[in-house]
């Protein structure tokens, strides 16, 4: 095992890191796909069970959006900054079930995502404004502060990324390290209050990265509106 903590599907196939990462991800996605069928199998008008909880997280989302965007971009983006949401509460909360571990405790996969965002929200940009434009409002309000301002906007947006990742693994690994000591120190009962609270704390890495995403994509299609 290398030292690496027990987990299920490490006993099915290995403790090595890829597979431990690999197969928990593949059972959020089984998780999501499950809960996304029973949300949309018998569609109501008034709502109940999970269709009410998908459209309650889905109106959060928008909810979210429209403080930073304006509703009406808010639903546009509104897919991948819910998938995203999605996948990151299931990762984190994987991580709170003792016997299984959160994809999102590995920079790798929490790099992967933040990749994801700064590559889509920079396409945005470059396609609502044009490659020239986009590009020249890095560059400050007066061309003779454009050779310090470019380079500084380039380090501001590359660091984005060691943000979003850096900030999501951080977190989830700190949890998972504080869950490890809690259980090995107190017996079953006892540490329920900090299951509560890595369980909020999941949450709200993931509303976090969400807020993020649509603080970013505003940025890059409403430059106009960020000038003034």
């Amino acid at each position: 095992m290398e030292g690496r903590l027990f987990t299920f599907l490490g006993a099915i196939g290995g403790h090595g890191q890829e597979w431990i990462i690999l197969s928990h991800y593949i059972l959020v996605l089984g998780i999501i796909f499950l809960v996304a069928r029973a949300a949309t199998r018998k569609l109501q008008l008034v709502p109940s069970g999970a269709q009410n909880v998908m459209e309650a997280f889905i109106g959060g989302i928008i909810s979210m959006g429209a403080d930073t965007m304006g509703e009406k971009n808010a639903r546009v983006y509104m897919p991948l900054i819910a998938s995203l949401a999605l996948v990151i509460v299931c990762c984190n909360l994987m991580g709170v079930i003792p016997g299984f571990e959160s994809p999102t405790s590995n920079i790798n996969f929490t790099l992967s995502l933040a990749l994801i965002v700064f590559i889509y929200y920079n396409y945005l940009g470059i396609k609502k404004n044009g490659f020239i434009n986009y590009f020249k409002h890095f560059m400050g309000p007066m061309p003779i502060l454009a050779p310090l301002m470019f380079p500084i906007e380039i380090i501001s947006h590359v660091s984005r990324i060691i943000s979003l990742s850096f900030r999501l693994f951080g977190a989830v690994r700190g949890d998972d390290m504080f869950l490890m000591v809690l259980l090995m120190l107190v017996p079953w009962i006892i540490p329920l209050s900090g299951f509560f609270l890595l369980f909020a704390f999941g949450i709200l890495q993931a509303f976090i990265f969400s807020i993020l995403t649509y603080v970013y994509i505003a940025g890059s299609i409403m430059m106009e509106d960020h000038d003034h």
